[in-house]
């Protein structure tokens, strides 16, 4: 595919068996989890899927994961000792491998899953689950304000593009502050100093949580601690799977009426795929479908 094609959309039939094989991975990541008393409960769109559907919405093409910072910190470590990294990957940007996210990601190894932005990146290419933190928001406007600049410094130098559908002022900013940082190991040396302050604020010691490393959009949100304070089990996909207790209150500071279908028109997946095999591994393209020549 040349850089102007488009990506090209999936049908309902990839996109149940992209949520069924994905749904194979959370299985695994539910009981790895369980295992090492890590805390985890589903956001966004699995979130209200288990809500209104009992499973994924029908147009929903990932999972979403909460986890509180000590915990989202331990997964990286604990998985890379304890899990079966022949299957599932954990990945997250490091000085050495960039992935041009800001999260981290579990990774099916069997399968194949090209986004664009990342075609170009000698990664691991299977289908993903995102696993974003969630952080302590301090009292006071100013510290709030201070923790937010450092949240979009984190982002903005972490992902090292500019951001995409958050407005023209946001992009023409984003151009300006790359430009003015060049040189790539620097930019993940401000990331991770940036990341630093941004999520010095202990869950323990706020009355409020914040969301700093989906967008700009979901950094303002503050919920309550308690709504996060532990899980409740609901059905999904006939399995038992975590929600955060506060379920209701979160949703309705992120979402609104989520219980209301959105218009037809956003009835529909918001990843583009550039290349999709849900039964060969990434590997299997390397050169070919990502990589190309190389």
């Amino acid at each position: 595919m040349s850089e102007s094609e488009k990506a090209p959309e999936l049908t309902p039939g990839e996109l149940r068996l992209l949520q069924l094989k994905s749904l194979e991975m959370l299985k695994y990541f539910k009981d790895f989890c369980e295992d090492n008393d890590l805390l985890f409960y589903f956001c966004g769109g699995c979130c209200i899927g288990t809500l209104r559907n009992k499973g994924f919405i029908p147009w929903d093409d990932d999972i979403d994961i909460f986890m509180p910072r000590d915990d989202y910190e331990k997964l990286y470590t604990l998985w890379n000792k304890k899990a079966d990294t022949q299957r599932f990957s954990c990945l997250k940007t490091v000085k050495n491998k960039f992935l041009g996210n800001i999260f981290t990601t579990i990774v099916d190894n069997n399968t194949t899953m090209i986004k664009p932005h990342q075609k170009n990146l000698d990664i691991a290419h299977g289908i993903t689950m995102d696993v974003f933190p969630l952080d302590g928001c301090p009292a006071g406007k100013m510290k709030r304000m201070v923790q937010k600049f450092w949240a979009l410094a984190y982002s903005l130098y972490m992902a090292q593009m500019v951001p995409q559908n958050h407005g023209k002022t946001a992009s023409i900013i984003g151009k300006i502050l790359l430009k003015l940082v060049p040189n790539k190991n620097v930019r993940y040396n401000i990331a991770k100093y940036a990341e630093k302050q941004m999520s010095k604020y202990p869950i323990s010691e706020c009355e409020k949580i914040t969301e700093l490393c989906a967008g700009p959009h979901y950094m303002q949100n503050e919920y309550p601690k308690e709504a996060f304070r532990s899980a409740v089990y609901k059905e999904f996909e006939g399995e038992m799977m975590p929600i955060p207790i506060g379920y209701d209150c979160y949703l309705k500071t992120a979402f609104g009426d989520y219980m209301k279908l959105p218009p037809k028109e956003k009835q529909t997946p918001h990843h583009e795929v550039v290349f999709l095999d849900l039964e060969n591994s990434y590997k299997k393209y390397k050169g070919i479908k990502y990589l190309k020549g190389e």
